[in-house]
């Protein structure tokens, strides 16, 4: 049994002690017998104030460090007060509302701006409040703007769904058109954020930029309504007239008007019924019973006629909001062109039966007189090729045997007009074989070099007296053809070429593809135009009839007929004051591996020289195009000219070939500039060397040029500079 309370103070325990100690020895002084007895009872005494003193000092001890851990304690508590303090402070300063709850869903803090605009609620939400109750709270205010047809609790359940997510964005409608932004995050421990923005300003903003882009698209609808040349309602989901177009104006005698908006189709339909007629298989009721369906309505189409001398089809579908849109078209005429092409139909079958018994034995007798002519011509031709040729001997010799210079002069011109006439039948002749489908084609393996020899011979002297240069490259392939009317062929184009350039040079050569061998005769000429291109092919047709050097007109017109009936693809391309580009097809024959050409088909270079390469100038400054030409003519280069982007594509795709460069000014025009024009082509034709040129000195500009990989020429133009660009860029010797 312990002599003090354990439960008492030190202070109040060490006052008891005292009382005990100081009644024990008056004790002892007051009793004198019993001596042994009183000296037991000091010792003991004794002996309980050491023990009274250890306590004591024990208590002392333990006395210190309560203080001390209640002075911590107070200092935690401080800072604990300072740091509640701090974060309220914090979430004061926001512009939004903010709550705090802890993951037992229970409300820690909020600031004054939460739920502020529910001003029925706003002093029940206390520290400790529920999320749940906190929600109902919410649904049962009456400054909450709940959906039409939602009740409270529904709206409570939808929005404790949403908190199971753990961040959630979503808006609340408040009264007066007032809505808040609440946005709640879950936080690492499980607790929730909760923050809400006034959006009121912005989604009153928003509803005003989308009723005015609201009714610009109606005016634009209206508009393109009216421009329809159909009649046009439209109904919405309830089946009520909300719009037509003025089509509709003239179209009924009881057609909409601004008294009747509104009105529903049933009662439109019904004031129209009794003027309009419905064609077979469907009927005004087949038309309420499809308005009417509760399912998807799939279109329709029906006719419908009004006082028997209107016909109108109409075409009625569903709107994705279940409206409906139907449209009245006038085919008044084209039903009456029908009848009327019915009509004439069964009297023109009689009529076309007649009349085809009649072809037959026309075309009969027109197919025998066909053939008879054709072999009058081929026997006319042979037979009057004999005599000529005799006289042409004859006045030969004879012009051997004169001496005087005017009978001379008199002989050569009839012997020349004798070759004329032979030229001129022998061109019929071989027409006429070509037509009649008599002519023989010895097609074998030929080389090119065994054509183009000869013909450079013979023709280079013609080309010389006209002060034109005339190439004809190198070919070694071997080809599929008939050797005479190859030869034929590339002979007139060569002739043709000839005659009709003024100045310039022409140039014939091969480009080799996987299976052709594509014989081309360039000029730099007078040039077709697009619509005589067609024209030159036909006999006896000459651009310049004027021109006493211009042939007989027949040329091309065997050209055409002997490239057809050899199977050889024959192409054109041309430019007035540019020149012309004849080219054929004609097959490799199999096994063939020439390789004496150069890569796609372009000569080589000649030291300092662009002699025999084609080069696309894109330039729409006509004067700077022809200056540049003329200079680009001066180092032996042939130009093709375009003055915009399209023209340089359409020019790329007549003539089927790859330049082998390209001149093209940055500023094309049209919204389109001279770097996307070249990414463009290099995309479709791979990649082409190219120069850009452009007054523009922009780092942009020279940044874009070293990435494609083209060099930048600026303008004004010189002419070295250019010069050593172009042979640099075609890897030839400056020289």
């Amino acid at each position: 049994m312990s002599l003090i309370n354990p439960a008492d103070s030190i202070e109040r325990q060490n006052e008891k002690l005292l009382q005990i100690a100081q009644s024990l020895m008056r004790r002892v002084e007051q009793k004198n017998e019993q001596s042994g007895f009183a000296y037991q009872q000091f010792e003991r005494a004794a002996l309980l104030e050491t023990e009274v003193r250890e306590r004591t000092l024990d208590l002392e001890r333990a006395l210190d460090l309560l203080q001390e851990s209640n002075t911590r304690l107070e200092i935690a508590n401080d800072e604990t007060e300072k740091a509640r303090s701090n974060l309220t402070e914090a979430i004061e300063t926001i512009n939004e509302g903010f709550a705090l709850f802890e993951e037992k869903d229970g409300l820690v803090l909020s600031n004054s701006r939460f739920c502020r605009d529910l001003v029925d609620i706003e002093g029940q939400l206390v520290r400790g409040l529920q999320f749940d109750q906190y929600v109902k709270l919410i649904s049962e205010s009456n400054m909450l703007g709940l959906p039409k047809g939602q009740t409270a609790a529904e709206w409570a359940a939808q929005r404790m769904a949403r908190h199971r997510d753990d961040h959630v964005v979503f808006n609340v409608k408040l009264k007066w058109d007032r809505w808040l932004q609440v946005s709640e995050h879950r936080t690492s421990r499980g607790g929730t954020v909760i923050l809400q923005t006034d959006v009121t300003t912005i989604i009153r903003r928003e509803r005003q930029e989308r009723d005015k882009i609201r009714g610009k698209q109606a005016e634009i609808l209206q508009a393109t309504l009216d421009h329809l040349n159909q009649g046009v309602c439209i109904f919405d989901n309830s089946q009520t007239l909300v719009g037509w177009n003025s089509r509709m104006n003239g179209l009924f005698k009881a057609a909409p008007n601004a008294a009747v908006l509104g009105m529903e189709f049933s009662v439109l339909l019904e004031r129209l019924k009794d003027e309009l007629t419905f064609g077979p298989g469907f009927g005004v009721e087949d038309l309420r019973e499809w308005a009417n369906s509760k399912c998807g309505r799939t279109p329709i189409l029906f006719e419908i006629t009004r006082d028997t001398r209107q016909t109108y089809s109409v075409f009625a579908q569903e709107m994705p909001d279940r409206g409906l849109v139907i449209s009245f078209t006038d085919v008044t005429a084209e039903r009456a062109a029908a009848r009327t092409l019915f009509e004439m139909n069964e009297l023109l079958e009689q009529r076309v039966d007649d009349r085809t018994r009649e072809l037959e034995m026309a075309l009969a007798e027109a197919e025998r007189a066909n053939a008879s002519k054709s072999r009058f011509v081929a026997a006319a031709s042979h037979d009057l090729l004999q005599p000529l040729s005799a006289a042409k001997l004859f006045v030969s010799s004879l012009s051997d045997q004169t001496d005087p210079e005017d009978t001379q002069n008199i002989l050569d011109k009839a012997e020349m007009a004798l070759s004329s006439v032979e030229q001129f039948i022998a061109a019929l002749l071989d027409i006429s074989k070509l037509d009649s489908g008599k002519a023989v084609f010895d097609v074998r393996p030929l080389r090119l070099s065994g054509i183009f020899v000869p013909l450079r011979n013979e023709l280079m002297p013609l080309a010389q007296q006209k002060g034109i240069d005339l190439t004809i490259m190198e070919c070694g392939l071997t080809v599929e053809s008939d050797p005479g009317y190859l030869r034929r062929i590339v002979q007139n184009l060569l002739t043709n070429a000839i005659r009709y350039t003024d100045s310039g040079r022409v140039l014939v050569g091969v480009r080799r593809t996987d299976t052709a061998a594509r014989i081309e005769v360039w000029d730099t000429g007078r040039g077709i135009a697009h619509e005589d291109q067609q024209t030159i092919f036909k006999e006896f047709e000459r651009l310049s009839p004027d021109n006493s050097d211009t042939g007989l007109g027949l040329g091309l017109s065997i050209v055409e007929r002997a490239c057809k009936g050899l199977d050889h693809p024959l192409s054109l391309w041309s430019e007035p004051g540019v020149g012309s580009c004849f080219a054929l097809n004609v097959p490799i024959h199999v096994g063939d591996t020439d390789t004496s050409t150069p890569a796609r088909g372009r000569p080589t270079l000649r030291h300092g020289t662009l002699e025999d390469q084609l080069l696309l100038l894109v330039e729409d400054n006509l004067q700077l195009a022809h200056a540049i030409t003329i200079m680009i003519e001066s180092f032996g280069g042939t130009v093709i000219h375009a003055q915009n982007a399209e023209e340089a594509l359409v020019i790329l795709g007549e003539i089927q070939l790859i330049p082998d460069a390209m001149l093209i000014d940055y500023q094309l025009g049209a919204g389109q500039n001279g770097i996307e024009f070249l990414q463009g082509v290099n995309a479709r034709y791979g990649p082409v060397p190219a120069v850009i040129i452009s007054a523009e000195r922009t780092k942009v500009l020279r940044d874009a040029c070293k990435n494609l990989g083209v060099q930048l020429l600026p303008k004004p133009v010189e002419k070295d500079r250019l010069k050593r660009m172009l042979l640099d860029m075609l890897k030839t010797d400056v020289g």
